[in-house]
């Protein structure tokens, strides 16, 4: 089969962990007979440095014009990068927003799983870890707080600012529908997290999920606030399955479900539309401090392109052989830095790209 790939290398370390992706795809290509044409698009800091702005009209419209697209990681240190000199609607995150919301990618989907070999570096107890925990969790990712009118203003001498939080029942129906469906591919169950006790969105958000939910009999729908979330994520994470919540809850949960993993460069991530297209990420930063040093853990954006292969292009059996081929990477004891122990083979960036595409 042909597909067209869209390949965003992005910032920092960006362009190394997205080769070592690409290495993969290309096995996975060998061995299934599958073709790949890669366009490459800029986005970020990269943008800016050549057209001034974070996003192109250009790179909106190529990049629809693809079957998926593979991302690295954006943006610099706004310390001394020049592009956090520059308003922030001009700076290399806006890019990113402006992406999403163009493409009109609402629904992202964060993996957390606990690979045995990585035990030892989970934070928690290891009465906890010893359960492991395999969940997902689905995040509304282009409405509520983070897209809400919103605005400054000094009354009566005093300053006071606004953000307003807004869902329609539309956007929580279509978000609430992809959890469901994924959960039947999983162990169908979902989690719907919100805060019904406080916000008028969140009991809106309930109502809905429950009536979305009468479609999908096989699947089990709990509720959950998400203060009670943040507490189980930490104390209990091996009851969760799908996890199904708002953008800002959702911002949050994920990165607090990232660490319990031990390791934020182990974690892939996607955004969907409502047709197969996705925009496939790691949920790690573009650490311009180890940029070309080949240090990067490219796992993450691997495992991000393995998810590609499953949601945009269905290919369940080629994504189970990159995740495969991780596992029996660090089965074998292949380590980057960040995830080193001792009695492992430490390797760099490329090594690890190389090490993980031979076992597809």
């Amino acid at each position: 089969m042909d597909y067209r790939i869209g390949v965003i290398p992005g910032d920092g370390i960006g362009p190394e962990i997205v080769r070592e992706a690409r290495k993969t795809l290309d096995a996975v290509c060998a061995k299934y007979g599958h073709h790949f044409t890669y366009t490459e698009l800029l986005l970020g800091g990269a943008s800016i440095d050549v057209h001034g702005v974070p996003l192109t009209e250009g790179t909106i419209e190529t990049a629809k014009g693809c079957d998926a697209v593979l991302m690295g990681s954006i943006g610099g240190d706004a310390k001394t990068s020049p592009w956090y000199q520059l308003p922030p609607d001009k700076r290399p995150e806006a890019g990113l927003l402006g992406i999403r919301k163009a493409l009109n990618l609402f629904a992202n989907l964060r993996p957390a799983y606990l690979y045995d070999e990585l035990r030892a570096a989970c934070p928690l107890r290891d009465d906890i870890s010893a359960a492991g925990f395999d969940m997902l969790i689905m995040r509304e990712l282009t409405g509520g707080l983070y897209f809400g009118a919103r605005r400054t203003e000094e009354v009566d001498g005093v300053r006071v600012a606004t953000d307003t939080l807004s869902y329609s029942e539309t956007e929580i129906c279509r978000i609430a529908k992809r959890a469901f469906d994924i959960a039947m591919k999983r162990r169908k169950k979902v989690c719907s997290v919100d805060k019904a006790n406080v916000l008028d969105s969140s009991r809106l958000w309930r109502q809905v999920v429950e009536e979305v939910a009468k479609e999908y009999p096989e699947v089990a729908l709990s509720h959950m606030y998400v203060d009670n979330c943040a507490m189980q994520l930490v104390m209990n994470p091996a009851q969760f399955d799908v996890i199904l919540t708002e953008n800002m809850f959702g911002d949050i949960l994920s990165d607090e479900a990232s660490m319990v993993t031990g390791s934020i460069g182990m974690l892939s991530s996607a955004s969907l539309n409502e047709t197969k297209f996705g925009l496939y990420e790691p949920s790690h930063g573009s650490a311009p401090d180890i940029a070309g040093q080949d240090k990067a853990n490219p796992i993450a954006t691997i495992l991000s392109a393995a998810m590609l292969l499953r949601y945009s292009l269905d290919l369940d059996e080629e994504a189970d052989a990159v995740e495969a081929a991780v596992r029996q990477g660090l089965k074998e004891g292949y380590r980057t830095g960040d995830i080193m122990s001792e009695g492992c083979t430490q390797v760099g960036t490329c090594e690890m790209g190389d090490l993980i595409a031979a076992r597809v």
